[in-house]
């Protein structure tokens, strides 16, 4: 009897195709994380894919989300711990055995232990390896990565620091206003502003004995971020955004990303331009160090002089993951994020990159949007009684605002009085500073002149926050509430 001939998998040479290709798609693929806020929607484009999340945003009511029962853990010290949680669990091990294919995995952080995880189950990750992650992530490699690839950081200089003395000697060259930033971390938690000594003394454990630690020329600068993913065919380049930084309406964090925002003049043509090219760049080194697919960069402006420098690299999908993703130009062609499946995937496709970014950045692709990521600000813990339903807000005349329907997609918000919120803390949890409590999406801008918050931004977070309700914990209670140093999202 002949052998059978395996089926052959056609080029992939359009768009309608890439679309088509996911629309059919067969392989199991899941989303692996605390909540399914970065990759929101995306089950809507690739048939198959679904989430698995430590934390409920919905009640239950989205259908490709599995949240297992919770049983006993020890503290989660980080998202991984999370995961390795979630893949140990033995309703998502069931899960993962169930869908009838080797399933395939994507994570918003992961490393070594979590990797060995999935090799025991069976279960293939669809991002390259943790430690190629970890090396690309480290602050003081993307320095390095950036100058191979031809993109400029802040003037600094790379050094261990023993002391204040010491610090003033090797930065003599900076002035001396500084901003200092150690290797790794969320940029709220490490990155340090130091004027004199007096600062530099009340972040002394987290710069002293840290290793090496990129010290930078302060400047005045507007924050912004895009999104990008490095394939073969060269690196796909998302939109520009602007950065929510630091507001303490939303924040703890002084420097702490809370929010972004998208609309077409956000910068002019020139800035979009330029950090378009250093992105394709940055992503082309990325591809020769054997990173591929998805990843961000964070740039800084000049606000003196318009010049544009590398911040920091995340080589991972982002909070900002879920702008790219629904961003006018994403329903006309595909989200981001579908080449990252698609470059995983194996299957073979043509890609013509430089005009689907000069597409992409045509200012007709994209719309106004903004979210805003609501920390609990207060030096405060108790314990949640009420909550805010995952779905449409609406707010009044007055600027009060009252919950109007459950949904999941952030598109149902049909108008500027409108907002989509995703409940991260439920009842029975406590609140804490730092805590994250949702996301507020919302139509517009969310900051006006002197990239300052708008009022009507002021009254959606004081809206939101006012659907809180807490019990202070009894005298008699004490509850050992540690601060997370990672985030969920």
């Amino acid at each position: 009897m002949p052998k059978r001939k395996k089926k052959t998998i056609n080029t992939l040479d359009t768009m309608s195709d890439i679309r088509r290709f996911f629309h059919r798609n067969e392989q199991p693929i899941f989303f692996i994380s605390a909540t399914n806020f970065n990759l929101l929607g995306i089950d809507e484009w690739c048939r198959n894919f679904k989430f698995i999340s430590y934390i409920d945003c919905f009640d239950g009511r989205h259908p490709n989300v599995f949240v297992p029962t919770e049983t006993e853990h020890p503290e989660f010290e980080s998202i991984e711990d999370i995961n390795a949680y979630l893949l140990e669990h033995k309703e998502v091990v069931d899960l993962l055995k169930s869908s009838g294919r080797r399933p395939k995995v994507v994570f918003l952080m992961f490393d070594k232990r979590v990797e060995k995880i999935c090799k025991e189950l069976g279960v293939d990750v669809w991002f390259p390896k943790a430690s190629l992650r970890e090396k690309v992530d480290h602050k003081i490699e993307t320095v390095r990565i950036g100058n191979a690839a031809g993109v400029p950081s802040v003037p600094n200089i790379l050094s261990k620091v023993k002391n204040w003395k010491h610090l003033c000697e090797v930065a003599k060259s900076l002035g001396n206003d500084l901003v200092l930033q150690s290797a790794f971390g969320d940029s709220g938690h490490t990155t340090f502003f130091i004027k004199d000594e007096a600062d530099f003394n009340r972040h002394k454990q987290e710069i002293v004995g840290q290793g090496e630690i990129k010290i930078m020329k302060r400047i005045r600068n507007r924050g912004a971020a895009v999104e990008a993913c490095a394939t073969k065919k060269g690196t796909v380049v998302g939109p520009l955004m602007t950065e929510l930084v630091g507001f303490k309406q939303l924040t703890p964090y002084r420097g702490g990303w809370c929010g972004n925002e998208i609309f077409p003049d956000a910068f002019d043509e020139a800035t979009r331009q330029k950090t378009r090219e250093y992105t394709q760049q940055f992503g082309d080194q990325l591809v020769k160090e054997g990173y591929r697919g998805y990843f961000e960069i964070d740039y800084l402006i000049d606000i003196d002089d318009g010049e544009v420098y590398l911040g920091e690299c995340n080589p991972r999908i982002t909070g900002a993951s879920s702008m790219t993703n629904h961003a006018a130009f994403a329903h006309a062609d595909a989200p981001l994020f579908l080449f990252h499946l698609l470059e995983f995937s194996g299957v073979p496709f043509e890609l013509d990159v430089d005009k689907l970014n000069e597409r992409w950045s045509n200012a007709d692709n994209i719309d106004d949007w903004c979210q805003m990521v609501i920390k609990h600000t207060d030096d405060t813990v108790d314990l949640l009684r009420e909550a805010p339903e995952t779905g449409i807000w609406r707010m009044s005349p007055d600027g009060s605002v009252e919950f109007d329907r459950f949904d999941y997609h952030r598109r149902a918000v049909a108008s500027d009085s409108e907002a989509f919120f995703l409940r991260i803390l439920k009842p029975g949890d406590y609140r804490y500073e730092g805590a994250d409590l949702g996301i507020l999406v919302t139509r517009g801008r969310a900051m006006g002149k002197g990239f300052r918050l708008r009022n009507r931004s002021k009254q959606w977070i004081d809206g939101i926050k006012a659907q809180f309700k807490a019990d202070p914990l009894q005298a008699t209670e004490t509850v050992a509430v540690n601060e997370p140093a990672f985030k969920i999202m």
